[in-house]
């Protein structure tokens, strides 16, 4: 079976604080590693209170200490917001702290509003968008990986780390064309943000970046990986209940007023008053819901689609029970070890 990986959003549900969040983090990951779990990523969001995770290497470093095996990363870290030396310094002690186990994902969208992201990457100017490209390079090149575009001399001189036995995996993530063909044309793996289920097509992308595909000195062949979100329960009814406010989240998301994450009684009287309206007949909720048979056989119909060589799951519900029961069941109906 291809390999299954969780993505952890750190919602804050309408009755938690962010401590609260984080606890329930802390249960979700410690879960996803006895399981079988390949991965825990968490991405990065800015000014918000409904979700928790502002910044992944630090919430990570946290999170960290639940676990025995499975591999921490970001899904992403969006560089434009940061000096590629200080998310390379950041991950480089987070492979001190867990050897041999750690990802950078990264991605290249402000991961918030405009006047936030002003605040984070003060050059707004295409010029700097642009840059994108050469900082991975650069971020690449402190983590070890130097190419032949930059001047190795630098890396000579600035070191992320006072030594760095193993090398931090870098993933780049998108939902465009435009990553797909940067990490095939840079030979690295690519991650297809298939759970923002934008009606964008994830078989198109993964076959782009492979097409482009230029073996590199960290990968000599294609490695895509594609997303999903999904929900566990008895019957249907109750899946789409529990998954509720997932759908509430996105119209809000589509409305410019993203708030905490409802719960389910929350969500239904929050929709009984948005129904008639277009953003809500255009929002949805998770793509793979209800008994765990159905859930197990869109993940296998997605990962034969696509070819992909690994699942990243984003588990959804308004509490942490509901989120660990789901990534459960799909473990044992997946049979991972």
């Amino acid at each position: 079976m291809t390999k299954i990986s969780v993505l952890d959003l750190i919602p804050v549900a309408s009755d938690q604080r962010v401590p609260e969040a984080l606890a329930s983090a802390r249960e979700f990951i410690a879960a996803a590693d006895r399981l079988g779990y390949h991965r825990y990523w968490v991405a990065e969001h800015h000014n918000t209170e409904a979700i928790a995770s502002t910044s992944p290497a630090v919430v990570l470093a946290n999170l960290g200490t639940a676990t025995e095996r499975i591999r921490l990363g970001s899904g992403g870290v969006m560089l434009p917001n940061h000096s590629p030396l200080i998310v390379a310094e950041q991950f480089a002690l987070l492979e001190g702290m867990f050897p041999g186990r750690v990802d950078v994902g990264l991605g290249r969208a402000p991961g918030t509003d405009p006047i936030t992201a002003r605040a984070l990457r003060r050059d707004m100017s295409r010029e700097a968008v642009d840059r994108y490209p050469s900082d991975v390079i650069e971020l690449a090149g402190y983590l070890g990986d130097v190419r032949e575009q930059v001047d190795a001399g630098i890396f000579e001189k600035l070191k992320a780390a006072a030594d760095l036995e193993h090398r931090p995996e870098i993933w780049l993530l998108g939902s465009s064309l435009y990553s797909a063909e940067l990490a095939g044309l840079l030979g690295l793996p690519f991650s297809y943000a298939n759970h923002f289920a934008m009606g964008q097509n994830a078989v198109g992308a993964l076959q782009h970046y492979r097409e482009h595909f230029t073996p590199s000195p960290v990968l000599d062949k294609p490695r895509a990986m594609v997303s999903a979100t999904v929900l566990v329960a008895d019957s249907l009814e109750e899946a789409r209940a529990l998954d509720l406010p997932t759908r509430v989240n996105r119209y809000e998301l589509m409305a410019g007023k993203l708030g905490r994450l409802k719960s389910p009684e929350e969500a239904r009287e929050f929709a009984e008053r948005v129904e008639a309206t277009e953003i809500w007949h255009r929002s949805s909720g998770s793509q793979h819901v209800g008994p765990i048979q159905l859930v197990a056989n869109g993940i296998r119909a997605l990962r034969d689609q696509t070819g992909a060589d690994e699942i990243m799951l984003q588990a959804n519900g308004h509490d942490v029970a509901t989120r660990i029961r789901s990534i459960t069941e799909i473990a044992e109906a997946l049979e991972l070890s």
